[in-house]
């Protein structure tokens, strides 16, 4: 760094940011080496020391994409996949002093592999597509927010969806595949019905709660007395008609 940074105080800064430690479970440990995965100091220091990856890379004539300690190099073969592979890894280990994720690290399709999140589609023109470890991210942190066996009213639950999920698709929003996006809608509504239909709990409110929501009287009374599980209920033409998406909006969705 001292090569590369003359400021003698933003050295000083570095260090203690390194030698500060890591709290784990309330307890502060000593840190001997790196920087803590995720901290705001990780992503400084790889452009400083990855600079010389990036000339490297420029001057051989590759294709590639770097962002922190993370990179794809897009080749037209396998063969020249492997053969980069084998030269750049020994360039980051030997010249620079690094240690290459080997476990991270293999030589495959585009489609394949993901990136900060993404990936591609295998169309013979590919699109920039969501990656499948992302989904299943968002996924699990949208079945905790609207988890039934959580008792939070449903103005809280919809306060964090909002909060969640606007910064999710505002990251994503790159993506060439709304139709993705179309259908986590359409299955967190679902997932909201379920849990206002668990809200309603009794027989007598669920009839009362869709008499008011203009369903007339012998439907009501037959789906408020409906012994089908919340899931399936969720997707019945009566909620679907009821709490549609212009019943989501006025609850703040």
């Amino acid at each position: 760094l001292a090569n590369r940074v003359q400021d003698r105080l933003v050295l000083k800064l570095i260090r203690r940011y390194l030698q500060s430690g890591i709290m784990i479970n309330g307890v502060v440990n000593e840190a001997e080496e790196g920087t803590p995965q995720g901290g705001p100091l990780s992503p400084l220091l790889s452009n400083i020391l990855l600079d010389r990856l990036d000339k490297e890379l420029e001057s051989r004539g590759h294709k590639f994409v770097r962002y922190a300690d993370d990179c794809n190099i897009y080749m037209k073969s396998k063969k020249a996949g492997e053969r980069v592979m084998t030269s750049i890894t020994s360039f980051i280990e030997k010249k620079l002093k690094l240690k290459v994720n080997r476990e991270k690290s293999a030589v495959d399709r585009p489609w394949k592999r993901k990136f900060l999140g993404f990936s591609f589609t295998n169309h013979k023109k590919p699109k920039v597509r969501i990656a499948n470890e992302s989904i299943k991210r968002l996924k699990s942190r949208i079945r905790q927010i609207t988890s039934r066996s959580k008792p939070s009213p449903m103005e809280v639950r919809i306060e964090k969806l909002n909060q969640y999920l606007t910064g999710w698709y505002g990251y994503f929003a790159l993506a060439d595949t709304p139709s993705k996006f179309k259908e986590f809608e359409e299955w967190i509504r679902r997932r909201l019905r379920m849990v206002e239909w668990k809200q309603w709990k009794t027989p007598k409110t669920r009839v009362r709660k869709l008499k008011g929501l203009g369903v007339p009287d012998n439907k009501a009374y037959e789906w408020g007395n409906s012994r089908k599980k919340y899931w399936r209920i969720a997707c019945s033409p009566i909620l679907h008609k009821t709490l549609d998406n212009s019943y989501w909006s006025s609850r703040g969705l």
